[in-house]
């Protein structure tokens, strides 16, 4: 989730998210790693989107802080677009990274899959941002897979766990490294931000207007580990 910002004398679309962190294996390095590898990614493209037949530049200002005594209420209580709020365990009942829903604030990683260069968090950033996984996940022949292709789609040798693996084999390899995916221009423009209702001025200057990207789940996750064992809770 985030607010957008679109500078209307600077033909600039900037959105801005904070992400926030907490849970057991939370803390501020692998914060700071979520918040640069989404902030990198996201701008990588440099993309360029068209509104009201202007081109504007798309970018992205990523904030983060780790806050590991959050209650609860404070999640349920947020108003501000900008805040997106991610428990960080060692443990996932799923084994997965994932946030509740395409166009939301909320969800749950996995500090496995948060591996300096995973694109986990960028992917489900854009998530958040209300993409979901693309319905054809054979890309043979096509090239770098983009951002929101999901674990297990059939991809070129190269982008392969294992590039000697057999297409479609798993326990061999035969299936995409989440680490070869890229945040491409068409992702950018799978947000559909030309159709934002820009509804708010900004308070500091009449030249910017602003919307709203993804919606409110506002949930707090609990430790999974306390699922399975209540001595844990």
């Amino acid at each position: 989730m985030g607010s957008a910002e679109l500078d209307r004398m600077l033909d600039k679309l900037i959105i801005y998210s904070h992400i926030i962190t907490y849970g057991n294996a939370a803390d501020e390095a692998i914060t700071e790693q979520v918040r640069e590898e989404i902030e990198t990614m996201w701008n990588e493209p440099e993309a360029i989107i068209f509104i009201n037949s202007k081109s504007i530049l798309v970018s992205f200002s990523i904030t983060a802080e780790f806050k590991p005594e959050i209650t609860p209420e404070e999640i349920f209580a947020n108003t501000d677009p900008r805040n997106n709020y991610f428990r960080i365990e060692d443990y996932a009942a799923n084994n997965i990274s994932f946030v509740d829903g395409c166009g939301c604030n909320t969800g749950y990683f996995k500090k496995e899959n948060l591996y300096k260069g995973s694109t986990t968090a960028a992917h489900e950033y854009g998530h958040t941002l209300g993409l979901d996984h693309p319905h054809d996940v054979d890309l043979r022949g096509k090239g770098v897979p983009g951002i929101m292709f999901p674990r297990g789609t059939l991809v070129d040798p190269q982008y392969q766990y294992n590039p000697l693996g057999k297409a479609g084999d798993s326990s061999n390899g035969g299936t995409m490294h989440p680490q070869y995916r890229k945040v491409l221009t068409k992702d950018v423009e799978g947000l559909n931000l030309q159709k934002l209702r820009f509804d708010r001025s900004h308070p500091k200057d009449i030249s910017i207007i602003c919307a709203t990207v993804g919606e409110f789940t506002s949930l707090w996750h609990p430790d999974h580990r306390t699922l399975t064992d209540p001595n844990l809770a």
